[in-house]
């Protein structure tokens, strides 16, 4: 099968540039990629909950499934781009139009997507062909859309009064929520200050953080879609290597949250961390000490308890940090792998994989793509010309890693 090139890594990406809402006044803009992170980590949360007491089978079934189903979402979002969602919901009533409208949908992606091999091909055009997903993934993704899209329209609701759509806006997603009451969780969300609450909206606050924020570059992307870009190449890199899906999950997963801790110390630049002598194992006490008081203080209550213990994995705090490859041996202990043993003795569901290592790569791919969009949009600046250089530089000597030709996927944006 073909390796993932430029075009489909720019496809991913193009959501950075996609504004919403954006027939109203909005006090800052508002982009498709932090509404889709902010929506897959809800998902996420929601399928922890849910998941409580599940089999190893029907987890990982259902796990995939809503990350799956999250990417598919978002591709055919990249397509129709400016179709107003009251426009689309009429299209989805026609059950014609809907077919002709994907139709045409998947046959933009087909040429991006084809060297994912045809049977992802077949199961994204399969779950793009049904308007709606009654499943309990589809209800939860469902769920997490309504939520990530109220929290942008609490954004503009103020400053936008003289709007006659926004009361029928604000009624149909306190409507859809509570129609989705049923997965457990949802109650929550729709409790103004509740644990599960509170953690959404602190998760949704990383749209604020601007990456980069010394440096002018176009588009400015976020700490919140930074992290849904590079969870969506960690997937598709994990498909590509035909990986276990618990590690197709854990790699999505993982990359969703890896810089959650920026919440509380706001992204501090790499060469501040490694010129300054002991400043970054003291930001990363720090980082522990605040995640406990601010995050992981909302996910202990027996409900919660399984989304903070997962996120504790995900960041790798008991195991030398988020970009370290490990795995779960059957008595339970977490323990560091290389790849070459992840792939060769724990590559199965029930040894719940993380490879740190790609999560690292994807980092510095969805670090590089940033830098390269901006000086091809024509900013140009001598941060983004030595972060291009640094990052091939880090690859030169060893151009395959982790079962990714990086050296070649660079040398793609010559």
């Amino acid at each position: 099968m073909p390796s993932i090139r430029k075009s489909l890594l720019q496809l991913l990406f193009s959501g950075s540039y996609m504004k919403r809402w954006n027939d109203k006044l909005r006090p800052i803009e508002l982009y498709e990629v932090d509404k889709q992170a902010h929506k897959m980590l809800i998902a996420w949360a929601l399928f922890e909950i849910n998941s409580r007491g599940m089999s190893l089978d029907e987890r990982t079934a259902l796990g995939g499934r809503i990350v799956e189903g999250g990417l598919f979402e978002y591709m055919y979002r990249l397509i129709i781009t400016d179709i107003k969602p009251p426009v689309f919901y009429q299209i989805k009533e026609n059950p014609e139009h809907y077919a002709r409208l994907t139709g045409w949908v998947v046959e933009q992606l087909t040429p991006r997507i084809q060297v994912l091999g045809p049977e992802f091909c077949t199961r994204l055009e399969n779950y793009l062909a049904k308007p709606d997903h009654e499943d309990l993934a589809g209800r939860i993704l469902f769920a997490s859309h309504i939520y990530a899209s109220r929290a942008e329209f609490l954004l503009i609701k103020d400053i936008n009064p003289w709007d006659e759509e926004l009361e029928e806006i604000e009624a149909d997603f306190q409507q859809t929520l509570e129609r989705h009451a049923d997965i457990e969780g949802v109650p929550d969300l729709l409790t103004e200050g509740s644990n599960l609450d509170r953690f959404a909206r602190l998760a949704g606050r990383l749209r604020f953080q601007t990456r980069w924020s010394q440096t002018p570059r176009i588009p400015e992307t976020s700490v919140l879609g930074h992290m849904f870009i590079v969870a969506c190449f960690a997937y598709l890199f994990c498909l590509e290597q035909d990986a276990c899906e618990a590690r197709k999950q854990n790699s999505f997963f993982a990359g969703l949250v890896h810089d959650l801790p920026e919440l509380l110390t706001r992204d501090i630049i790499s060469p501040v961390k490694r010129s300054v002598e002991g400043i970054a194992d003291l930001i990363q006490r720090y980082e522990r000490d605040a995640l406990d008081k601010r995050v992981f203080s909302l996910l202990r209550s027996d409900m919660l308890r399984p989304v903070g213990e997962r996120l504790a994995y995900f960041l790798g705090l008991d195991s030398g940090g988020e970009f370290v490859t490990r795995v779960r041996k059957r008595d339970g202990k977490v323990v560091k792998a290389s790849y070459e043993s992840l792939r060769e003795s724990f590559e199965g569901d029930e040894y719940d994989p993380l490879d740190g290592g790609l999560l690292k790569i994807c980092d510095s791919l969805a670090a590089f793509l940033e830098a390269y969009t901006a000086m091809r949009n024509g900013i140009t600046s001598e941060g983004l010309q030595q972060s291009l250089w640094r990052i091939r530089g880090m690859y030169a000597a060893n151009p395959y890693q982790h079962g990714v030709h990086i050296g070649s996927l660079l040398a793609d944006f010559d």
